[in-house]
């Protein structure tokens, strides 16, 4: 069977990455065809308690600008019958370094001056289950087509066009976005370089029967052998320093996690009955190129890590987010020169620097003195005033800031959440998906300079805290292009817009 017709864009891969990523060229006009072989959207490990995810700022602010918060918010599910460990601690929490916890009432916002609180403050959690529906129904309503139990199993591509073979199926496309995951089939028929480190231990996550009486302590536990944490009344996650030796290479039986659970927690503990399990690594990899001729990855599919502080669906979403917008502009024909380039330059640098993240979270997880003293030490680092800001800068996503040449401070960041005294939030004008000039000073230059350049938008504002400037400018990610004291400095503002917007003709 032949298709006549030539998609704009498939996405192989209908997890959250591939979904949001559908909506953002849906939103800006494109042709979108979304291709998952699994047939069935839900499954139990995308449920509570081992789908929970923790969203970080920049992942919230995408949810807020594309107005889908609301709906992420409404109805999640609640951990409130039987909370994670962290949860039942004196102190709230904010998240945590190899298992070490930062805490709220430590952290110096201070240090943030560029940023002015959201309508969500992290850490937001939910799960994979309710992401997904909220971002398939979003992708339904604007059109996207989808089709589940449809399995990539080839890759060509030509100067103008990608031929993909599917389950019987052959379709063409101006371009192909692979966000099927680690084992990524378009990666590796597309050819990507795919490198990094091989895997220290193989993780563990189960619902487990445990006969009584329990030797096992709620919390989490390093041990000689490894880790592990315990959930009353059966949830277990576990890492076994075996070199990753028993991920997807045997049964997860009953009887071999109660073998690992025993070795790893020191203790006689006897599982009666297994009811789900699943193992992961620690396997850093990351693609050496996000784009290869008319073939780009996103996603898992461009990089791998553990999963240990919940980085890896809110480095994909950033990827998506990312993308979107500039895919939909060189595909549309107003593209300014270069801009699909930059998607691999912002986003390749930024999923290194989580993968070394990842890496140095082993290191400290590492059975053995050196391991514990070393996480001694961060422990009392990470309770001071700066050290907890630090780690929620990462954690967060509140240092994330793009290399974008700028002289401003505040210019490769993600945008303050003005209040402006008309009663809206920035974020508010970014969900048509466009770039928005703000202006608190007026100036008709200013209007004229968004009137020159494809999809821009100018606004002019007042907000109650401006952070003493005069404009700004805002890619339609959310991110800032350019930021002023001065409206006056009217050169580096347009060579700005020119660099995201192209000119109108």
């Amino acid at each position: 069977m032949h298709d006549a017709f030539i998609h704009d864009v498939v996405i192989a891969g209908a997890g959250p990455v591939g979904l949001f990523l559908a909506c953002e060229l849906r939103l800006a006009g494109i042709a979108v065809v979304v291709l998952e072989r699994t047939a069935d959207p839900h499954a139990p490990l995308k449920q509570l308690p081992f789908g929970m995810r923790g969203l970080s700022l920049p992942t919230i602010d995408a949810f807020h600008r594309r107005g889908l918060l609301q709906a992420l918010t409404t109805q999640r599910p609640s951990t409130e019958e039987a909370p994670p460990h962290w949860k039942l601690q004196p102190r709230a929490a904010g998240g945590h370094f190899a298992g070490i916890q930062f805490h709220r009432d430590r952290i110096d916002d201070s240090r943030w001056p560029w940023r002015l609180p959201g309508p969500v403050e992290p850490p937001l959690t939910t799960d994979m289950q309710h992401i997904e529906t909220v971002l398939a129904a979003r992708a339904e309503a604007l059109g996207v087509q989808l089709m589940r139990g449809v399995d990539v199993d080839g890759v060509a591509q030509s100067d103008d066009a990608v031929t993909i073979s599917a389950a019987g199926r052959t379709l063409r496309a101006r371009w192909l976005v692979a966000c099927d995951g680690g084992r990524s089939t378009v990666r590796k028929a597309a050819g990507f370089t795919f490198a990094g480190t091989e895997p220290e231990f193989t993780g563990y996550s189960a619902d487990l029967t445990i006969a009584e009486p329990n030797p096992l302590t709620p919390g989490r536990h390093y041990t000689a052998a490894g880790m592990y944490t315990y959930q009353r009344p059966g949830i277990v996650a576990m890492a076994d320093f075996d070199g990753g030796a028993c991920h997807r290479m045997r049964e997860i039986t009953r009887e071999h996690v109660q073998s690992v659970l025993r070795r790893v927690s020191g203790t006689d503990v006897s599982v009666t009955a297994l009811q789900l399990a699943a193992t992961w690594t620690d396997r850093a990899f990351q693609a050496e190129a996000y784009r290869k001729g008319r073939v780009l990855l996103a996603g898992d599919a461009a990089h791998v890590h553990s999963p240990l502080g919940g980085q890896g669906l809110n480095l994909g979403l950033g990827d998506a987010m990312n993308l979107g917008w500039k895919l939909a502009a060189t595909i549309r024909g107003d593209a300014p020169p270069g801009l699909l380039d930059s998607y691999h330059a912002e986003r390749h640098p930024l999923g290194a620097q989580v993968l070394d993240w990842s890496r140095a979270q082993v290191a400290v997880m590492r059975p053995g003195p050196g391991s514990r003293a070393l996480a001694a030490i961060l422990a009392e680092l990470i309770d001071t005033r700066d050290g907890a800001a630090y780690v929620a800068e990462r954690v967060w996503g509140v240092s994330l800031r793009y290399a974008l040449g700028a002289t401003h401070p505040l210019a490769g960041r993600s945008a303050p959440e003005f209040s402006f005294n008309d009663g809206s939030r920035l974020g508010e004008h970014l969900r048509s998906g466009r770039g928005v000039l703000v202006d608190f000073s007026a100036t008709a230059a200013l209007r004229e300079i968004a009137g020159q350049h494809h999809r821009l938008d100018y606004l002019a504002a007042d907000a109650a805290d401006m952070l003493g400037l005069a404009a700004l400018l805002v890619r339609p990610d959310g991110i800032v292009a350019w930021a002023g004291a001065d409206a006056g400095d009217l050169p580096e503002l347009g060579q700005a817009a020119g660099r995201w917007f192209s000119r109108k003709r």
